[in-house]
C-alpha cells in the first residue's frame, strides 16, 4: 500500500559502505515531493519527526518555499552526539530561514543535496555553502550540473547512523534521482522516498524539457518511487 504525506558522516558507494544493513520490508512507504500540485495554506509549514518516522534518531522538519510552491526537507540523525543533518531541495530565497531552523536545533549541517537541476527556482547549495563552513552540496552525476559530490544509484548518503539510498527516477529531467531513507531495522519506518519532481501530490513534473520522457518517468514512478 503507498501512503502519501503532506510533507518531500559520508558518502558511499554502495560496496565500499562499512555499514551493513538488514532486511527489512516496512508495510508503509511514504513519497514525499518537492512540489505540491495544491499549496499549503501555511508558506512555513514544518512538521516534526512523528509525523512522518517511528524512529527515535530521526528528526525530520518540512518546510515550504511558496513563489517555487517548493518542498525543503530537513533530516538529522538527533541520536548523534554531533546531530548531523542535512536538506533536501533547498531555493535561494528561504536559506536563512533552513540556516536559522538547524541552529535552532542544535544540528550540524553537513550536506545540501538535490533532486535534480531545478527550472522553476534558483537552488540555495550555494548560497548555504558560503554561510555554513564545510558544507557539501550533493547531486547527480548524470544530472551534469555543479556539487561537490555526485551520486549514482545505489550509492548511500550517510548522516550519523541513518542514511538515504540513490535511486535513478529519470523522466522529468535527464539526471532525478529518487533519495530513499535506509532499510535497516535501525533506520526510520515506514520509509520515505524524496522525489523531487518526478512524483508530485496528485500529479508528476513535466516532461517537455531538460531530457525529460513521459514514457521514462512512468517507469522510474512505478520501479523505483513506489518500491
Amino acid at each position: 500500500m503507498l501512503k502519501f504525506r503532506f510533507l518531500r558522516l559520508f558518502v558511499s558507494r554502495s560496496n565500499l559502505s562499512p555499514k551493513p544493513t538488514t532486511t527489512f520490508l516496512p508495510p508503509l512507504f511514504t513519497s514525499l515531493s518537492t512540489t505540491p500540485i495544491t499549496k499549503p495554506t501555511s508558506p512555513m509549514a514544518s512538521y516534526p519527526t512523528s509525523s512522518a518516522s517511528h524512529s527515535p534518531k530521526l528528526l525530520f522538519r518540512q518546510l515550504f518555499e511558496k513563489d517555487s510552491s517548493t518542498y525543503t526537507y530537513l533530516l538529522a540523525d538527533q541520536s548523534h552526539p554531533e546531530k548531523p543533518a542535512l536538506l533536501v531541495d533547498p531555493v535561494d530565497r528561504t536559506v536563512d530561514r533552513d540556516i536559522s531552523l538547524v541552529k535552532d536545533l542544535g544540528l550540524k549541517l553537513i550536506y545540501a543535496i538535490n533532486t535534480h537541476v531545478h527550472a522553476d527556482h534558483v537552488t540555495g547549495t550555494g548560497l548555504i555553502k558560503t554561510k555554513v563552513p564545510g558544507v557539501k552540496s550533493i547531486i547527480s552525476k548524470s544530472s551534469n550540473a555543479k556539487a561537490d559530490l555526485f551520486v549514482e544509484p545505489g550509492d548511500k548518503i550517510y548522516f550519523g547512523g541513518l542514511f538515504l539510498e540513490v535511486r535513478a527516477t529519470p523522466g522529468h529531467t535527464v539526471g532525478c534521482v529518487t533519495y530513499v531513507t535506509g532499510d535497516g531495522r535501525d533506520q526510520p519506518q515506514p520509509r520515505m522516498a524524496f522525489t523531487g519532481d518526478a512524483l508530485l501530490i496528485r500529479g508528476c513534473g513535466r516532461t517537455d524539457f531538460q531530457g525529460g520522457s513521459s514514457e521514462q518517468l512512468y517507469k522510474s514512478v512505478h520501479s523505483q518511487a513506489r518500491t
